[in-house]
């Protein structure tokens, strides 16, 4: 079946089918669905992405559309305390209305908030931003994509000027002669990702991978450089040093394409291989070896995930290999660059079109008075009454309830019960709301807590468009109609808006919301002007930036230029410094988080698919034989994990896998085995992105 299939076709008397992608991570793999008497039928399809194939979860993904957990009608709770209960959509509508009218009433327009997510289709994240700024007038709005790809964002954003996760096809990663994974682990998170890998080994390329734990990824590598948690920067540093010293460097790239590298060249000096060594595990022939392998062959690539990015230092990390790219002068060659593997389903998508805190459709700035024009000229609004920016997502979480915070909070798309960092100090803000409205699919941890719920339609229900971790825009086509007495995302904030506000009116036509989309982001970095749906029908997808209907879409980014003022890359000096949390007597141990391949994100959809729940089961907390051993843990045992903020319980699994001053946990559950109970709040200064990935801890028996 081509990607141009029509939302829902009969060929004589068989099943309606459709043309789709998976509803998971940013890989968004194509497939096909089929209606069959006993419900839909799922099948891959040959997309550039996927090539034909699909994960567990992809496979599966089907099975939620008639769960029994899933919610088709609103609930409200009549009182604090109370049971949530069974209503229309009259009274669900007229609830949440009444209660942001009076909010806003006693505490002004900053008093609401809105949250949103990057598995949010592009029409629903843009609709979001417009409904938050223009109705409600907040300027309180960010997503948990916050948590996922900021840090790589701002990064991107100083050094090249524009952040698209891939600026090339991912196709690239197979004609590489080397790729360097830092803090990535697709093998578990995407796995038909590593088709492309396979490639690239049958070509004869190096796979080095990056990471505290000998991951699946980690296992396939011609080399596995095993940092303590948190070093990874100092690691990139020592990288580029042994390019400088041995005359690795493409200078005559460096001199005509950026611009910088002075003082980085300086800074990177005193990153000597024997005390990066020491500060973080990483052998000093690895270090080399690496640097060797990037440096001379044809064609490199380096890529970042979250291991690399969910830190205090997040974006300084990046920066630094991204130093390191540009100084071997990779990006802008076919088969070579820098780019960073975007998590959710449309998690580059989602922040380009205005549901994070700081921007404008086209992934503009709020604080430009230029953007803020261009967009308040085709929402048809003054300038002026659009709001400033608001914070990003912890800190507006962190204040929910207070005197200098939100007393209303409407979620879309997000579960940060068990998503958020420090997530028991979430869980009480959230608690201590005037008004919290949850659309979900399920009574997810958030929706528990929430005074008006909203079932919402699935993917397969629903037409809009997602983009991938390649900036390629894509069509979601729907194979069937919601059930009864469900919405879209897109219908609720219209009728929302409808109660809110005189102006006009909200559209909640997906098509119609796309076309708004596209003048709003005419000549933004992101700019979707140019694609339309019948073209994105007509091909495998459209990548922006994309201007012209009539003219070429940009598959490869920075051949020529980079979109600066000067269209030079800029090179920043970066520094090491340490985890926000230092180890000591009282919490001895590293402790880190991540996925495993059955589950996805916080699990409210994953935990409830009876095939993913035979394969994950449930939490568990991986340590080293021998810290097992001083301990007195054995395979299977009940353990603590106990930070300064919090606690986890869970199963211990023995495997030598991970370093022996370091503990790891998965974070798709909740209750007991809530790993982001333990997690670190602290923020990197520039992202605002939490530091997920390393805080300080001690085990004991349960």
């Amino acid at each position: 079946m081509t990607d141009g299939a029509r939302t829902a076709t009969r060929t004589g008397s068989g099943p309606a089918q459709a043309a789709t992608h998976c509803p998971y991570c940013a890989l968004q793999c194509g497939m096909v669905l089929r209606a069959t008497g006993d419900g839909v039928e799922v099948g891959a399809r040959d997309f550039p992405t996927n090539r034909g194939g699909l994960c567990q979860k992809g496979w599966t993904a089907a099975d939620l559309l008639d769960h029994s957990d899933r919610l088709t009608t609103p609930l409200l709770r009549d009182r604090p305390g109370g049971e949530l209960r069974p209503a229309t959509w009259g009274e669900a509508l007229d609830r949440i209305a009444a209660g942001v009218r009076d909010v806003q009433q006693r505490h002004g327009p900053d008093a609401v908030a809105v949250f949103g997510g990057g598995g949010l289709t592009n029409e629903k994240a843009y609709a979001l931003g417009r409904f938050a700024r223009v109705t409600l007038r907040t300027r309180h709005i960010d997503y948990n994509g916050r948590w996922c790809m900021s840090s790589a964002a701002a990064a991107g954003n100083r050094a090249f000027g524009i952040d698209r996760g891939l600026p090339f096809p991912l196709a690239d990663l197979g004609r590489a002669d080397t790729l360097l994974l830092v803090g990535a682990n697709p093998a578990e998170t995407m796995p038909p990702l590593m088709q492309h890998v396979t490639d690239l080994r049958e070509r004869g390329g190096r796979l080095i991978v990056v990471d505290p734990r000998a991951t699946a990824t980690a296992r396939q590598a011609d080399l596995h450089l095993q940092p303590l948690p948190g070093t990874d920067l100092a690691v990139a540093n020592a990288l580029l040093h042994i390019a400088l010293t041995e005359g690795w460097l493409d200078r005559a790239y460096v001199a005509e394409r950026t611009t910088g590298f002075d003082e980085v060249r300086r800074t990177v000096a005193g990153y000597w291989p024997a005390e990066v060594e020491r500060l973080s595990g990483v052998p000093v022939a690895d270090l080399y070896a690496t640097a060797r392998a990037l440096a001379t062959v044809d064609r490199a690539i380096i890529l970042t995930a979250r291991g690399a990015e969910q830190h205090a230092k997040g974006v300084d990390t990046v920066t630094a290999l991204i130093n390191l790219a540009l100084a071997l002068g990779l990006p802008g060659r076919p088969g070579s660059g820098y780019g960073c593997l975007t998590g959710q389903g449309n998690g580059q998508g989602g922040r380009e079109h205005g549901q994070k805190a700081d921007q404008l459709p086209g992934y503009r700035r709020i604080d430009d008075p230029a953007a803020r024009e261009h967009v308040a000229g085709v929402w048809g609004v003054d300038p002026d009454s659009l709001p400033g920016p608001g914070v990003p997502a912890y800190q507006l979480l962190d204040a929910l309830g207070t005197p200098s915070g939100a007393r209303a909070l409407l979620v879309f798309g997000s579960n940060p019960v068990v998503s958020a960092p420090r997530a028991a100090r979430v869980e009480s803000r959230l608690r201590a709301l005037d008004l919290l409205v949850v659309a979900d699919f399920v009574r997810s941890e958030t929706a528990e807590l929430a005074d008006v719920v909203l079932p919402v339609a699935q993917w397969a229900e629903e037409d809009g468009t997602m983009t991938n971790l390649e900036g390629r825009v894509l069509r979601r086509r729907a194979l069937r109609e919601p059930p009864a007495g469900v919405r879209t995302e897109l219908e609720i904030l219209a009728a929302l808006a409808g109660r809110l506000t005189d102006g006009a009116p909200l559209p909640s036509d997906p098509r119609e919301v796309f076309a708004e989309l596209g003048r709003a982001s005419a000549g933004g970095p992101a700019d979707y002007a140019g694609i339309t749906w019948d073209r994105i029908d007509a091909d495998t997808g459209v990548f922006w930036p994309c201007p012209d209907r009539d003219g070429p879409d940009t598959p490869r980014l920075f051949a020529d230029r980079f979109p600066t003022p000067d269209g030079r890359a800029r090179f920043h000096a970066v520094t090491h410094r340490p985890a926000a949390e230092s180890v000591c007597a009282d919490y001895p141990l590293h402790f880190t988080t991540g996925r495993v391949l059955a589950q996805y994100q916080s699990g409210a959809q994953t935990r409830r698919v009876a095939a993913l729940r035979r394969a994950a089961p449930g939490g568990f907390v991986e340590l080293h034989p021998d810290l097992a051993a001083r301990l007195g843990v054995t395979e299977g045992a009940p353990v603590r994990v106990v930070s300064r903020r919090g606690e986890l319980r869970a199963p211990a699994r023995l495997s030598t896998a991970i370093r022996p001053d370091t503990v790891f946990a998965p974070f798709h559950w909740p209750g007991a085995q809530r790993a982001n109970s333990v997690t670190n709040d602290a923020l990197d200064p520039v992202s605002g992105m939490p530091e997920f990935k390393i805080c300080a801890v001690r085990v004991e028996p349960a």
